[in-house]
């Protein structure tokens, strides 16, 4: 089931998509979890044309240490609401554009779920990736001082950017 694991490092997040031509959109969201050196896999499964294999992972996935799980879908979308029905770990979802409708029908979609079946929403495409892994690593923060110090380094490194970026405006300045 597994495309890609992290080196000997715990699986705390999956990433799952529906597609293979979802990868592009779904790397970015692994970027950030490498860069903060969390362990993730990345998981191909469908929810329409593997039903049970979805089944199995979304089912087994607490059992094997996952904590978080970011889900990438595109069109129809319906991948991270049916893997939400069957597991108690958070589900973040992510919008893809695929079809004439580029994402909105996928971002309806993913957040458009019944009551008592909860999927975080982010935005469609490469920047709800990077904000799933965020927010996937801002939970993982709520229990680990360690991921929770890299988190705090990283929003201090946003803020030292911008100012940097205040200041060649300054510069440029006549």
């Amino acid at each position: 089931m597994k495309t890609k694991s992290a080196k000997k490092e715990k699986v705390l997040v999956s990433v799952v998509m529906g597609s293979d031509s979802d990868l592009p959109i779904m790397t970015e969201a692994a970027k950030i979890l490498e860069e903060f050196a969390i362990g993730h896999e990345l998981i191909l499964t469908s929810a329409h044309r593997t039903p049970e294999r979805t089944t199995k992972f979304a089912k087994a996935a607490a059992q094997r240490g996952v904590k978080v799980i970011i889900v990438g879908a595109g069109a129809a979308a319906h991948l991270a609401g049916v893997i939400a029905a069957q597991t108690p770990l958070p589900v973040i979802g992510i919008p893809i554009d695929t079809t004439s409708l580029h994402g909105l029908d996928a971002l309806l979609s993913t957040i458009q779920m019944p009551g008592g079946v909860p999927v975080a929403g982010m935005a469609i495409g490469k920047a709800g990736a990077k904000n799933a892994a965020l927010f996937a690593i801002r939970i993982l923060a709520l229990a680990d001082k360690s991921i929770d110090s890299k988190l705090s380094a990283h929003i201090q490194k946003m803020a030292r950017e911008v100012e940097k970026k205040q200041e060649n405006l300054s510069c440029r300045k006549s």
